[in-house]
């Protein structure tokens, strides 16, 4: 008998698919499953909520539109409680629904209809950005973790995925970033005071093989400050610069 210990197996990524329409539930939980994720399939908001709490997948992919309760209003209760990446099903010709639901802490949206190897390759894109953000803080005790940054009132910790703003009078406060706007926010932090355009900031945030618009950027942008005004409410760190892009600010 072999004394050699069996090779640790991954289990395949987690995917919850909620939408109201019973073909799109049938026909993508098929093409994900052939493509190895397991999927977990909600009709309703009510029942997604409660099971995206509780059983966390590793990601999510939400229609907008449902009866009882809406994607908008799932995301906006799970972001109270949770980071969980995200990606909204919208229809094409409904532009607000994907502005509101990138402004709401989604981490990127598809129109519909849609391909599903579309949709595939973004699942795959913003899991592995989740990953990239994962991945150090499960590091091995010989690999280095990588270093907080540190920018005026700002402290990030890649490591742990951690965000910390200092207001005034010496307060403080943590502020829970998505994948996405961490990425981001890390882009500009690097490099206090120099401009990023948003070509750049897409680049930083999604894979090569994701088409965003310039609004989806703009969209995370919102999101951000609106975070860092919870805790500061004079929060100016991010700064636009019409026509040009964005920088951090660490005054």
């Amino acid at each position: 008998m072999s004394d050699t210990a069996p090779s640790e197996v991954t289990a395949p990524p987690v995917i919850a698919l909620v939408d109201d329409d019973r073909n799109i539930l049938t026909s993508v939980s098929i093409a994900l499953q052939a493509e190895g994720f397991t999927v977990r399939l909600y009709s309703d908001g009510d029942t997604a909520l409660k099971a995206l709490t509780e059983n966390p997948p590793d990601l999510a992919v939400l229609d907008i539109k449902m009866p009882r309760m809406d994607g908008m209003e799932v995301l906006r209760r799970l972001r109270e409680k949770s980071e969980l990446p995200v990606i909204f099903l919208t229809s094409k010709d409904t532009e607000i629904d994907e502005a509101l639901g990138l402004a709401m802490g989604a981490d990127d949206y598809i129109g519909k209809p849609f391909s599903q190897r579309l949709l595939i390759e973004r699942i795959r894109a913003v899991l592995r950005r989740a990953a990239n953000r994962r991945a150090p803080a499960e590091a091995t005790p010989a690999e280095p973790e990588a270093e907080p940054i540190i920018r005026g009132r700002l402290t990030m910790d890649p490591a742990r995925h951690r965000v910390t703003w200092t207001a005034g009078e010496g307060r403080s406060g943590d502020v829970a970033l998505t994948v996405t706007e961490f990425m981001i926010l890390e882009t500009l932090a690097a490099r206090p005071g120099f401009v990023k355009s948003r070509e750049q900031l897409m680049d930083a945030a999604y894979s090569h093989d994701v088409y965003v618009d310039d609004r989806t950027i703009d969209s995370h942008i919102k999101r951000l400050r609106k975070k860092f005004r919870a805790v500061d409410h004079q929060f100016k760190g991010i700064e636009t610069l019409y026509g040009v892009g964005y920088r951090f600010n660490e005054d």
